[in-house]
């Protein structure tokens, strides 16, 4: 279970109105909303998710970037049988 830390906010008016309407629809606690939409803000900050983030300016095709895509995964396949990585490789240069 997670810990919980207990805080005070200042909010606008407006925004707690909003909040108790959302977990008034939802049947939830206003606490549950807010930490909901705080995970969610958060997932989207650069700051936080500095590792994954590449630079605008190396993406091709923005529509297509995944910014959860995970390095320590990439190339990852698993194979039924065993192959040979070199022929594989020379087969795919001359086109084979």
């Amino acid at each position: 279970m997670q810990s919980r830390v207990k805080t005070t906010l200042s909010l606008d008016s407006d925004i707690i109105k909003s909040i108790k309407l959302v977990a008034l629809n939802k049947g939830t606690t206003q606490t549950k909303i807010i930490n909901e939409y705080l995970k969610q803000g958060l997932i989207n900050e650069p700051e936080i998710n500095k590792k994954s983030k590449i630079p605008d300016y190396l993406i091709a095709n923005k529509d297509t970037y995944n910014p959860n895509y995970n390095e320590d995964n990439a190339g990852l396949i698993k194979n039924v049988k065993p192959f040979d990585a070199v022929k594989l490789i020379r087969d795919v240069r001359e086109g084979r």
